[in-house]
């Protein structure tokens, strides 16, 4: 893919600090040990749970998908309501602006996903400064989807 020569350092860097703000997560909010998640497209919403009781809530944003094969961003993909992705048009303007091929391209493949999404989440959180990101284990499904965290919360 078309990039920068200084764009793989920048990436690298985003990976770095997307893992520390992880930790910050996990350690004041406990994201990695609630039982249950459940998010609401309709609010941009991604509610950790125990018991029923919600005790944590994300404002959250669709970064992209995984399938099968291949990797898509949340904002090229028409399943997801515009609210839910508007953010990530930020993305694919600077992925335009600095002529990175694979932050303006619909469909990436790569015979690691999980590692694809979550460098593509790391990009997306560096360049809209998000808090962090998730992402959801489903069981029995193929696939999953990367969200970028943009506030966090205890419920009340």
């Amino acid at each position: 893919m078309n990039a920068p020569d200084w764009y793989e350092d920048w990436k690298h860097e985003a990976i770095h600090q997307l893992m520390d703000k992880q930790d910050i997560l996990r350690a004041q909010y406990g994201i990695s040990g609630y039982p249950r998640w459940d998010y609401d497209v309709d609010v941009g919403t991604l509610i950790f749970s125990d018991e029923g009781v919600p005790k944590v809530i994300a404002d959250i944003q669709v970064v992209g998908t995984t399938g099968s094969k291949d990797w898509m961003w949340g904002v090229r993909n028409s399943h997801w309501p515009d609210h839910i992705t508007q953010d990530l048009e930020k993305v694919w303007q600077f992925g335009l602006d600095n002529e990175i091929e694979e932050l303006t391209t619909t469909y990436l493949e790569d015979d690691e996903l999980n590692s694809l999404g979550w460098e593509m989440t790391a990009v997306a959180v560096r360049v809209l400064d998000a808090v962090g990101a998730y992402r959801p284990q489903p069981e029995g499904k193929p696939g999953t989807v990367f969200f970028l965290i943009k506030s966090i919360r205890f419920a009340n």
